[in-house]
């Protein structure tokens, strides 16, 4: 049966994408619903959740508040909690509710505005898309509040976009990868929205090149480079610790991830050798880095499917999908990815 799920759990959806893009940035976050949602950031979709703090808030929508569209109601709250604490923004995240009435989130942002000293980001996720819209949307909607001014490109700063936990699955990855920059090639990354700040955003000029390591962030590296002129390349830094030293020579591989990820393992593997490297992915798809063969996966039976006619060697996917595939003979890798299980690297 088309779109059965007997294996998986349910992806994270795109406001729990838009809210972690968010989380540490030091703003006012508030999801635009009675409170279910937010339970579910909290409570399974965002693991920073358990160790860092963030001002997250439910809009505490009731019924007739969401039939009348009462959202007068809503900024009278945010002007409220705005006293109370200390921030540097305030976005409101959409969520089903406004969606099925229709809110205006610019009239909502302009009625904010004039109550609220604070720069006002809404992102108008619905609830119907996956975690990697909604990062794609507050991505894009966060660099053209905060990144306005042009400075001067410095040749030993490089800008990382699109991480977050959900993407790379590594709440260690930003760490990582700013060592491996200053070890390696002598220069400073910063890693937004996990570890560098509001304020790096706003110098995202200043960086002599962007690197995006996930496809929600693409829309992003293009806007910074119309705006700015600051190129982009488009891979994982940690790409080697992915992959296992196993002869890959003459092999058949699926990978199964996010879009580059996958790309960058692929591109690896090629290099030692192996015969045919597919990718699949249960999310976003971007053009400019498909390959011939690579497909999207609709639901559980796809990628059983796809197993069972592909005659490969070796399978790169998260350790959860193992059990869909009870005949596959081949060697399994397991990878993280955290959309996908709810599992990090190393836990």
């Amino acid at each position: 049966m088309r779109g059965l799920r007997k294996y998986l759990t349910p992806f994270a959806p795109d406001q729990s994408g838009a809210v972690s893009v968010l989380f540490e940035l030091g703003g006012i976050v508030v999801i635009c619903d009675a409170g279910g949602c937010t339970g579910n950031v909290c409570g399974f979709d965002e693991p920073r959740w358990f160790e860092q703090k963030s001002a997250i808030f439910s809009a505490g929508l009731r019924d007739m508040d969401a039939i009348l569209g009462r959202d007068d109601r809503l900024v009278a709250k945010l002007a409220d909690v705005v006293q109370k604490i200390d921030a540097t923004f305030v976005a409101v995240i959409g969520t089903p509710v406004p969606a099925v009435i229709a809110t205006d989130y610019l009239a909502l942002k302009r009625m904010s505005e004039k109550k609220i000293k604070l720069p006002i980001l809404t992102v108008d996720t619905d609830g119907m898309e996956l975690y990697d819209k909604g990062e794609e949307k507050a991505f894009l909607e966060l660099f053209k509040i905060f990144a306005i001014e042009k400075y001067q490109a410095e040749e030993d700063r490089i800008g990382i976009l699109g991480m977050t936990p959900q993407d790379v699955s590594d709440l260690d990855a930003a760490d990582k990868i700013r060592d491996l920059y200053q070890q390696k090639y002598g220069k400073q990354a910063v890693c937004y929205c996990m570890g560098d700040g509001l304020e790096e955003i706003r110098e995202a000029s200043s960086v002599s090149r962007n690197i995006v390591v996930s496809p929600a962030a693409l829309m992003t590296a293009k806007y910074l480079e119309k705006t700015f002129g600051t190129p982009y390349e488009i891979h994982y830094p940690l790409v080697d610790e992915l992959i296992p030293d196993v002869d890959y020579t003459g092999k058949e591989v699926l990978i199964v991830h996010q879009q580059v990820i996958a790309n960058s393992i692929r591109k690896e593997l090629l290099k030692k050798g192996a015969k045919r490297v597919q990718i699949a992915s249960w999310f976003m798809m971007k053009k400019e880095l498909l390959a011939d063969g690579d497909v999207f996966l609709r639901d559980e039976d796809a990628y059983i499917e796809l197993v069972q006619n592909g005659d490969f060697d070796i399978i790169f996917a998260d350790g959860c999908m193992e059990r869909m595939i009870p005949e596959f003979k081949g060697i399994f890798v397991d990878t993280r990815h955290f959309a996908v299980s709810g599992k990090l690297i190393g836990k």
